[in-house]
C-alpha cells in the first residue's frame, strides 16, 4: 500500500516535471528558432564564382536560379512561405567557398545549398553541408562527389559528371575522326576526371593517347604548347578546360592552323565561350552539353523554360550552366513542396522520389549516389546558316538518360 502511494507520487511528479519542461521548451529561443525555420522564408544559399574566369557562367546560373525562385513564389510558395536566393561569390576558391557556405548555414540560416562551378570548390562546399546535415545540390561537374568518400545522403548532383560527359563525346567522336588523341588539359580535378572519362570511352576501340599536356587554370597564352601538339600529328585534339580558358585555347589553336589536319573536340562546349570567342574560331568544334536552348523545337519543357527566362531577362537565352542553376534550385523547392515541409530528412526522401522534366526532358536521381540521370547533347559549333545571334550550335547527337552510361554504384563504393 505504501509502495503504491510512493509510486503514485513519483508518477505525478514526473508528469508535472514533463509539463514544466514542455512549457519551458515552448517559451525557449530554441523552440522559436524551430518555428521560424518552418514558418519563415525558405532560404537557398547559392555560392558560385561571380568574379574570375568563370564569372560569365556563374552570372547566368544566378539569373536562372532567380527564375526558379520567382516561379515558386508566384505559384504560392510552400503553404504561403516564399523562397529567397542568397547568392555569394566563392571566387573559384575552395577555402572561400567553405567560408561562404558556413556563413550561409550558421548566420543566414539557409534551408538548402545549391551552387558551385568547380570540381574542387563543390567538394569543399559538400564537406561543410554534409557535416551539418544540410542538403547540397551541386550544379558543377565532378566524379568524386558521387563516390562514397565524399557522398552523403544530403548530397545531390544535378550536374552531369565527367564520366557521363566525356564518355558521350568520346563515343561520338572517336569513331568518326580518328584514334590518335592529344589532350590539352587544365591542371586540376576537372581536367583529370575528363581525361579519364575520354580514355575509358576509347579503351575498347583502341584509342591511343599521344600526350596529355597540362596547363594552369587561367592560362592566357598557349603558343608554347601548340607547336608541340602539331608535331605529334594527332587525329583529335581534345581541349579540356573551361570558361575563358576554353575560349582562348580554341581561338589560338585555330589561329595556329591546328584544324587543317586535326579535329578539335571538348568535353563541354560552352555557349558563353562560343559567343565570346566568335564563330570562326569555334567553327566545327564538337563537344557535349547538359543543355542548349535550341532543343526547344523538340522539348516542350525547354521551350517553356526559355520563354520564361527571356521574359525575365530582356530576351536573353539561358546557358548550359544557367539551366543547371534553374534545375538545381527548382528540384529542392519542388521536393519541399511535395514533402509539405523544409525538414531536411523529409525533403531528402522527396528528392529521391522525384521523376521530373523541368527544362530538358526526363530526369531522376539515382538511388545510390543521387546523380541526376539525364540526356547528354552533342553539339557542333557553326559559323553560317545561323537564324539568330544565339543560334551558334547544331545538335548532332543525343545520348538519352541511361544508368548504363554511369559508373556503377559498386565502382563508386556504394552498395548496389
Amino acid at each position: 500500500m505504501t509502495q503504491d502511494l510512493v509510486q503514485s507520487g513519483l508518477n505525478r511528479r514526473r508528469v508535472l516535471a514533463t509539463g514544466a519542461a514542455g512549457l519551458a521548451l515552448a517559451a525557449s529561443p530554441f523552440r522559436i528558432n524551430i518555428l521560424q525555420a518552418q514558418e519563415g522564408p525558405i532560404k537557398i544559399g547559392f555560392p558560385c564564382p561571380l568574379t574570375g574566369p568563370y564569372g560569365a557562367e556563374a552570372q547566368n546560373q544566378v539569373m536562372a536560379a532567380q527564375l526558379a525562385v520567382a516561379e515558386f513564389n508566384d505559384a504560392g510558395g510552400l503553404n504561403g512561405r516564399k523562397a529567397e536566393l542568397l547568392a555569394r561569390d566563392d571566387k573559384l576558391n575552395p577555402g572561400e567557398a567553405a567560408t561562404r557556405t558556413l556563413e550561409l548555414i550558421e548566420n543566414d540560416k539557409v534551408n538548402f545549398i545549391v551552387g558551385s562551378l568547380s570540381a574542387s570548390v563543390q567538394l569543399a562546399i559538400n564537406n561543410i553541408t554534409k557535416e551539418r546535415k544540410v542538403i547540397f545540390n551541386s550544379i558543377s561537374q565532378s566524379d568524386t562527389i558521387n563516390e562514397i568518400s565524399d557522398f552523403s545522403r544530403y548530397t545531390f548532383h544535378e550536374a552531369m559528371n565527367p564520366h557521363m560527359t566525356a564518355g558521350a563525346v568520346g563515343r561520338y567522336a572517336f569513331g568518326k575522326f580518328g584514334k590518335k588523341v592529344v589532350y590539352l588539359t587544365a591542371d586540376y580535378a576537372y581536367g583529370y576526371e575528363m581525361v579519364r572519362g575520354f580514355q575509358r570511352a576509347g579503351k575498347d576501340i583502341g584509342v591511343e593517347t599521344l600526350a596529355d599536356i597540362r596547363h594552369p587554370l587561367g592560362t592566357t597564352d598557349f603558343s608554347t604548347l601548340l607547336p608541340r601538339i602539331q608535331a605529334l600529328k594527332p587525329d583529335i585534339l581534345c581541349i579540356i578546360n573551361f570558361g575563358r580558358d576554353q575560349q582562348i585555347a580554341i581561338k589560338q589553336a585555330t589561329d595556329f592552323g591546328v584544324k587543317r589536319n586535326t579535329k578539335i573536340i571538348v568535353p563541354i562546349l560552352l555557349y558563353t565561350a562560343r559567343v565570346a570567342g566568335g564563330a570562326q574560331a569555334f567553327d566545327g568544334v564538337i563537344g557535349g552539353s547538359s543543355y542548349y536552348w535550341g532543343i526547344e523545337d523538340k522539348v516542350a519543357s525547354a521551350k517553356s523554360f526559355n520563354d520564361k527566362f527571356r521574359k525575365m531577362h530582356k530576351g536573353a537565352v539561358p546557358t548550359d550552366y544557367g539551366a543547371m542553376g534553374y534545375g538545381g534550385v527548382r528540384t529542392v523547392l519542388e521536393a519541399a513542396k511535395a514533402a509539405g515541409t523544409t525538414e531536411t530528412e523529409k525533403v531528402v526522401a522527396a528528392m529521391e522520389a522525384l521523376k521530373y522534366d523541368y527544362y530538358k526532358g526526363p530526369e531522376y536521381y539515382r538511388a545510390c549516389d543521387h546523380q541526376a540521370v539525364q540526356s547528354v547533347f552533342i553539339l557542333q559549333s557553326k559559323s553560317k546558316d545561323m537564324k539568330s545571334p544565339e543560334d551558334v550550335f547544331d545538335i548532332v547527337a543525343t545520348e538519352e538518360p541511361n544508368e548504363a552510361t554511369l559508373r556503377s554504384c559498386g565502382e563508386l563504393g556504394h552498395k548496389a
